[in-house]
């Protein structure tokens, strides 16, 4: 099958300085895609670059089977029927949030627009407000408006960037589910630009995790959060920490926490220095465990605490228990390690870490 979009070895430069290197991704029809990375890692160069605003050093990038661009040639934005979604919403502030929808489909005859907009005010479920105008709408309605006038036209794709980066983090999740039923239904490809890993869990298909212009992994978000190819998507994805470890032998993983079991890699042999990547659900607060840690930092979350946790080396971890177990800063508890999903890096020499 034909993907939607396409990336293929995209390289970005400004002068001297490379911001995007030898990138490649596809999506298919009605895919959902993330570019997720810190801010200055490419992403948004990324995505202009998809939009046709900025030229390429390397590479292709095709939209519905067709090049839209490549080094030395762009068709022009307004002919790659792609559709945008900007931080600030860009809506006319002088126009009703009808003529607002209606505004990219102008050409269509006078009621096939006047029903697009009904249908499009009723999926984003603002039936009411089409006569009112940008400043009389909350910000998430006025969100749910800049995607109905991107998506009005039916746009080859949709490129979102950092659509909710104004809102509280709650506001932004419920967003971020409630835009994927809507980008779901009317079936169309989107591409979301963001440094929020949340946003991208909520919304997207397949996330591609960014560092430095160059792609880490590009996978699920339960994929990325579970078997993260490299440290830094390791580091970036989650609320993870690395600890020190040894091997034993083909199958067994020497911790502070004792012997685990995991498959340590072929290159590594007995005594082979580790890291193990440990998340706060790995780690169970136990009274009955003979291992304990003390308590550092604690933040309530209502049905659960975050502790963080000094182990007897000296390495910190993080562990979520109910919050019932309400213990004091400074105090001792028992802990153990369950870990389901074993993420080593092998150190080497250098003390650069290679999964595992």
């Amino acid at each position: 099958m034909t993907a939607q979009l396409e990336v293929r070895d995209v390289s970005i430069a400004y002068d001297d300085a490379v911001v995007v290197e030898s990138f490649s991704f596809e999506l298919a029809k009605g895919h959902i895609g993330c570019l997720l990375g810190p801010s200055g890692c490419g992403k948004t160069t990324l995505l202009r670059a998809i939009a046709g605003f900025e030229p390429l050093q390397s590479g292709e990038i095709h939209l519905h089977g067709r090049m839209v661009s490549r080094k030395g040639w762009e068709l022009p934005p307004e002919k790659r029927g792609i559709g945008m979604v900007f931080q600030d919403f860009a809506l006319f502030p002088h126009l009703s949030i009808s003529d607002n929808i209606t505004f990219g489909i102008r050409r269509l005859p006078g009621e096939q627009q006047k029903a697009r907009v009904s249908e499009l005010l009723e999926l984003v479920g603002l039936t009411e407000l089409g006569n009112q105008y940008p400043h009389q709408l909350s910000g998430g309605q006025q969100q749910r408006i800049a995607l109905a006038r991107a998506i009005a036209p039916r746009p080859e794709a949709l490129l979102l960037d950092e659509p909710f980066s104004s809102m509280d983090t709650e506001m932004r999740e419920q967003l971020a589910r409630e835009l994927r039923v809507i980008l779901k239904h009317e079936d169309i490809t989107a591409v979301l630009v963001t440094h929020d890993q949340f946003e991208a869990f909520a919304m997207a298909d397949e996330i591609g995790v960014m560092n430095k212009g160059q792609l880490s992994q590009w996978a699920t978000g339960y994929d990325l959060y579970h078997q993260p190819a490299d440290r830094f998507v390791a580091d970036f994805i989650g609320q993870g920490v690395l600890l020190q470890a040894r091997v034993i032998d083909e199958h067994k993983i020497a911790t502070e926490f004792g012997t685990i079991e995991g498959v340590a890699p072929n290159e590594c042999c007995f005594d082979c220095p580790l890291e193990i990547l440990v998340r706060p659900d790995d780690i169970i607060h136990d009274d009955n465990s003979g291992l304990e840690a003390e308590v550092m930092e604690k933040a309530f979350r209502g049905a659960e605490f975050l502790y963080k946790l000094k182990l007897t080396s000296g390495a910190e971890v993080l562990c979520l228990a109910p919050s019932h177990h309400d213990h004091a800063i400074g105090s001792r508890i028992g802990i153990r390690l369950e870990i389901d999903h074993v993420v080593m890096f092998r150190r080497d020499s250098q003390g650069d870490t290679r999964a595992c």
